[in-house]
């Protein structure tokens, strides 16, 4: 019994060793900086009739894609029914739409489970950032499976 204990910690330690995805990894820790390696270039949307910013993400940000990923901002609920929010690096009065700062300082959060939050109630959240550069009616940035990470 104690060899096969030895020989499968050692098939574990393996293959930890030999893949980017380490079993038991901690997820990234992010900040809004990181999320800053992004250009955005105007394109014309013939179904809305207008410009819309789409992104070409950098290296830096394509590197974080489905990747589990922890970050900290101001929470903007955007419809409490639906259970949608947003995570902005900035104060609601001070966020993309209400102001001249990027669409890289908001994130959609894709909540796992059921949750309400008040205005810029600040939190950190853990959970899958996606990508996004097609959907125009999606946020650039998601974090699905989002969890709350309590005392950070």
């Amino acid at each position: 019994m104690r060899i096969f204990l030895s020989l499968m910690a050692a098939v574990v330690l393996f293959v930890a060793a030999t893949t980017d995805k380490a079993p038991f990894a901690e997820p990234a820790k992010i900040t809004w900086e990181n999320l800053k390696d992004v250009k955005f270039q105007k394109k014309w949307y013939p179904e809305e009739k207008m410009y819309i910013l789409y992104p070409n993400f950098g290296p830096g940000v394509q590197k974080l894609s489905n990747k589990e990923v922890v970050i900290k901002g101001y929470l903007v609920p955007v419809d409490i029914t639906t259970n949608t929010f947003v995570l902005s690096a900035y104060p609601n009065s001070m966020c993309f739409f209400c102001t001249g700062t990027g669409p890289e300082t908001i994130m959609a959060l894709k909540m796992k489970k059921p949750r309400r939050f008040k205005v810029d109630e600040v939190a950190s959240f853990k959970g899958t950032l996606k990508l996004n550069a097609s959907d125009i009616y999606e946020l650039n940035y998601i974090l699905e499976n989002a969890e709350i990470v309590p005392g950070e």
